[in-house]
């Protein structure tokens, strides 16, 4: 994990899907470019409906990420725990400690420039089994009707084509952009 300072503030993501809390089932998909999560939405649907809302999340600019520990029950064992960091929920993390990390370690790079990590942000989604942090320029998120068994075949659509069923990618929105 990484060590936080006084400086880092969680605050809560707006606009974003919330996760189900018993099985949200995230799938993490990446490359170079391009970073895709989905998982169920929170209240999509009944258990024996035929479709469900698949939440889905695009970073733009991603630099990395991280899928893994802490689930739920050990979510206090987070750095930010202490912070507001909670489970079943998204977030931006103000003046990141991450971020400013990444900027040291890329300081050795012959063309480094500090500004070009002013536009990075810290996202951080929790949810029942992990939890899923990534740094970005940009989060933005669709929400995709699909049937049993069919998250995996849709998310991989969306990371191949970038095209929602519904044309649509709602930005998140922070402090930053009011």
């Amino acid at each position: 994990m990484y060590i936080v300072d006084d400086l880092d503030k969680v605050i809560a993501l707006r606009d974003v899907p919330r996760c189900d809390a018993g099985a949200p089932s995230p799938i993490v998909l990446s490359d170079e470019q391009r970073l895709y999560l989905s998982y169920w939405e929170a209240g999509g649907s009944d258990y024996f409906a035929k479709t469900a809302s698949l939440a889905v999340v695009r970073f733009l600019r991603p630099r990395m990420h991280y899928f893994g520990p802490p689930n739920d029950e050990a979510i206090a064992g987070h750095p930010l725990a202490k912070r507001g960091l909670r489970s079943y929920a998204a977030f931006w993390i103000q003046d990141s400690s991450l971020i400013r990390r990444l900027e040291i370690m890329n300081s050795v790079h012959r063309r480094h420039d500090p500004s070009s990590f002013k536009a990075l942000t810290h996202f951080i989604f929790t949810f029942h089994d992990s939890t899923f942090e990534c740094v970005a320029e940009l989060g933005e998120s669709t929400i995709e009707e699909v049937g049993s068994n069919e998250e995996y075949v849709r998310t991989l659509r969306l990371f191949e084509s970038g095209e929602p069923t519904n044309k649509l990618w709602t930005p998140f929105r922070t402090a930053h952009e009011g």
